[in-house]
């Protein structure tokens, strides 16, 4: 059903299950999904794709163009997955040439009011984000990462599986998976143990993750505590994920825990 004050290209291809509400523009080169369901006054451009089962709630702005001073007008993607919620004035821009020129985002993630998602991030599956979250560009925001209102995350940032940023956090530095991370300038505060256990991991596994924690915490000699911990936890999967996500960019500054003076 498409109401008839909506202006939509006549390029776009819209599915026809897909609902849109009044006032509402398409640009030529949108893809709508099955049974997706845009509200008034949204606005969709440029070369974006959006997945059965969406819901776009009223003034939201869908792919329109970065917010990057470099962006010369070259061709670029964004495409969002299944089921997701898009609330009220949420941002989305697509990628840009130096970023590999697509923003995508994964299923079932919900973006409350007035997020915003900027050119180049990589968004995964099951993330939340809260209300007044900027995404900076080229961010990665893995699998089941909640990140709290009023929160800020620097361009270029990596925010592992299933970890937990408190709300009013700035984020400069990359979290670990099923990290807990707080702050004015984001620190450490632990691992997301009630996280990982509503996700029905072994609860061995939980223990000897919040082990290998303190371990390659335990002073400021990161990777010489990695290296030390990598052969103690071979056969649990968590501890790899961590310890993988901390060597794969030596170049990005990992969130560590305070230490205490």
């Amino acid at each position: 059903m498409i109401h008839k004050t909506s202006i939509i290209d006549k390029k776009a291809k819209i599915s026809s299950s897909a609902k849109i509400g009044p006032y509402t523009i398409i640009g030529p080169e949108v893809e709508i999904g099955e049974n997706v369901n845009i509200y008034s006054h949204v606005n969709i451009a440029g070369h974006s794709k959006i997945g059965s089962g969406t819901t776009i709630f009223p003034f939201s702005s869908i792919g329109t163009q970065p917010q990057d001073l470099k962006y010369k007008g070259e061709k670029n993607k964004l495409i969002i997955g299944k089921n997701n919620i898009i609330r009220e004035y949420v941002t989305i821009n697509p990628g840009t040439e130096g970023g590999g020129g697509l923003t995508s985002i994964g299923n079932e993630c919900l973006l409350m009011i007035s997020s915003h998602i900027a050119h180049d991030c990589k968004i995964g599956n099951n993330v939340v984000i809260a209300n007044n979250v900027p995404i900076g560009g080229h961010a990665v925001i893995e699998d089941s990462v909640t990140i709290g209102g009023n929160s800020a995350v620097q361009q270029f940032t990596r925010i592992g599986r299933l970890a937990m940023i408190g709300g009013m956090t700035g984020v400069l530095n990359d979290v670990i998976p099923f990290g807990l991370s707080f702050g004015n300038r984001n620190y450490l505060k632990g691992i997301n143990l009630i996280g990982l256990r509503r996700k029905k991991y072994d609860n061995k596994k939980i223990i000897e993750l919040n082990e290998a924690y303190k371990n390659i915490f335990s002073s400021k000699n990161l990777h010489e505590n990695l290296n030390k911990v990598n052969g103690q936890y071979q056969n649990n999967d968590l501890v790899t994920e961590v310890t993988n996500f901390i060597s794969k960019d030596k170049k990005r500054p990992i969130c560590t825990p305070l230490i205490k003076e």
